[in-house]
C-alpha cells in the first residue's frame, strides 16, 4: 500500500452531511445484515461511515482513502478511541492493495460515482472477495437528478437500477438492490427543475435528514423501495464458482 497519494479531496460534502444522523441510521440499517468481519471500505473520507457502523465489532476494518490528510484524521480518530483499535487507515486506492488481501465485506459508499471506469474497479475487486463475501454499494441514484452539485463534487454519474447492473462482475450476482428516500428525491427534482442550485444549503440539509428521511422510512416500504434518490445493491460471490 502506498503512502505516497498526492489526492487532495475537493469536494464539500462531507462536512456538509457529516450531521445528517437520520439518513446515516436508515442505511446503516439497510447494509447491516451484509457486514462481515473482515471488512474493506475503499474512498473512506474522515472514517464518519466507520464511525456510524461500529455497533459491533470488526476483526479487521480496513479504511482505504487517496486523500493523505483525510488518513491522518482517521489515524487520530483510531488514536483517540473515537474509532476501534481493529481499524487501519491507509492511503491509497483498490490499485495499490496485494492481490493476497481477502475480504468477507467490501464497501463503497458514496464512492462508486466518484470512480471514472466503475466497471474494472468492481472486477478488481471481486478478487479480493472471499467466497460468500458480499460488496455492498451506495450510490447517488438517477441521472436525471444530476446536478451542478453532482460536477462540483465530481461524481461521474449517478446510478439506476440498469447501470449498475451493466457493471456488475460475471462471477458475482445480486443479492438485493433497492431505492431509498423516495420523499428527498421529489425533493431533489425540485431542485433540478426550479431551484436549480449548485450546493444545498446546512439548512436545506438539515430539513431533509431530520424532515424528509423520517418520512421516507415510512414511505419506502409502502413504494416496495422502487422509488428514491439513492441506491442500495448488495453483491455477493458464490461459495464456489
Amino acid at each position: 500500500m502506498t503512502e505516497s497519494s498526492t489526492f487532495i479531496y475537493s469536494g464539500t460534502e462531507l462536512d456538509l452531511f457529516a450531521t445528517a444522523r437520520h439518513w446515516k441510521s436508515y442505511w446503516t440499517q439497510v447494509i447491516d445484515p451484509y457486514l462481515g468481519q473482515h471488512v474493506l471500505e475503499l474512498g473512506a473520507g474522515i472514517g464518519a461511515n466507520a464511525q456510524a457502523l461500529q455497533h459491533r465489532r470488526y476483526a479487521r476494518w480496513l479504511s482505504v482513502e487517496p486523500d493523505a490528510t483525510m488518513v491522518e484524521l482517521m489515524r487520530q480518530g483510531i488514536a483517540q478511541g473515537r474509532l476501534s483499535s481493529s481499524h487501519e487507515a491507509v492511503c491509497g486506492t483498490s490499485l495499490d492493495l496485494s492481490r493476497d488481501e481477502r475480504f468477507d465485506t467490501i464497501l463503497y459508499l458514496d464512492v462508486l460515482e466518484h470512480i471514472e471506469d466503475d466497471r474494472a474497479e468492481l472486477q478488481r475487486v471481486s478478487e479480493l472477495l472471499q467466497p460468500g463475501g458480499h460488496i455492498v454499494i451506495l450510490a447517488p441514484a438517477h441521472n436525471v437528478l444530476y446536478t451542478p452539485f453532482d460536477r462540483k463534487i465530481g461524481h461521474f454519474r449517478r446510478y439506476d437500477k440498469a447501470i449498475l447492473r451493466a457493471v456488475v462482475p460475471p462471477e458475482l450476482h445480486i443479492r438485493r438492490m433497492l431505492y431509498l428516500d423516495s420523499v428527498g428525491m421529489l425533493a431533489s427534482l425540485a431542485n433540478k427543475l426550479l431551484l436549480q442550485s449548485d450546493s444545498p444549503s446546512p439548512g436545506q440539509v438539515r430539513l431533509w435528514d431530520s424532515v424528509m428521511v423520517r418520512m421516507s422510512r415510512l414511505v419506502d416500504p409502502l413504494t416496495g423501495f422502487q422509488l428514491g434518490k439513492s441506491i442500495v445493491c448488495i453483491l455477493q460471490k458464490p461459495l464456489t464458482i
